[in-house]
């Protein structure tokens, strides 16, 4: 079953917690409200500590610099971090604040903590949220294809998708090495001197082609 550590003070959603069968530890916590097992899409297992707040406690705590100070004990404490903001109302009519300085804050988090953030509805929406990211543990993650769905392709479009996906090379440059080497293969064993006998491709660049292709995978 899919657990939960909780601080006892987020009393309602641990409540709802229940109702969708999430096994909840209760306890005084430091730093964050909550704290669940995540795996990255390298099926590492990772702590996720997460600090929720209502939008008029997160409005308080961007005057009171509260928000900044919690935020970097996430950081120090947790390999991953996540805030929660909870509520539906406008964030921006609740406050005499000007707009740019929640816009301000909100791009600190982002940007400077690079935390991601979660807007939900209610503490109900917050533990549907929660208890959909823990029960994520017990599957198997999916890896991420870097290549885009699309119909079949030609041999010569494949052949061109190859060559175009090596570093420095676009549409245009991979035809022309198609057409001086005359094969994907021939491209892959060609050394950089003769690599650089295409137009457009000085030194550094055949080396990156190089290095794409020969280097170990890790």
């Amino acid at each position: 079953m899919a657990k939960i550590i909780a601080d006892y003070r987020e009393k309602n959603v641990i409540r709802e917690l229940y109702k969708h069968q999430i096994d909840v530890e209760v306890k005084s916590l430091i730093s964050a409200d909550f704290v669940l097992q995540v795996k990255d899409i390298n099926e590492n297992v990772k702590d996720l500590g997460i600090e929720r707040k209502t939008t008029r406690d997160f409005l308080n705590s961007i005057i009171d610099k509260r928000i900044l100070s919690q935020l970097i004990l996430l950081k120090e404490n947790f390999p991953l971090q996540l805030l929660i903001i909870e509520g539906d109302e406008n964030i921006y009519s609740l406050t005499e604040f000007h707009p740019n300085s929640i816009r301000g804050m909100f791009s600190s988090i982002a940007i400077d903590y690079q935390i991601p953030l979660i807007y939900t509805k209610n503490y109900r929406d917050t533990a549907a949220y929660l208890s959909l990211m823990s029960k994520k543990l017990e599957k198997p993650r999916k890896s991420i294809s870097l290549i885009s769905k699309r119909k079949p392709l030609t041999l010569k479009d494949q052949q061109e998708y190859i060559i175009q996906s090596l570093p420095g090379v676009g549409a245009s440059l991979g035809k022309s090495l198609l057409n001086h080497f005359r094969s994907v293969k021939s491209i892959f064993n060609a050394d950089p001197d003769e690599l650089r006998k295409v137009d457009k491709i000085g030194k550094k660049k055949a080396e990156n082609i190089k290095r794409v292709i020969e280097e170990s995978y890790e």
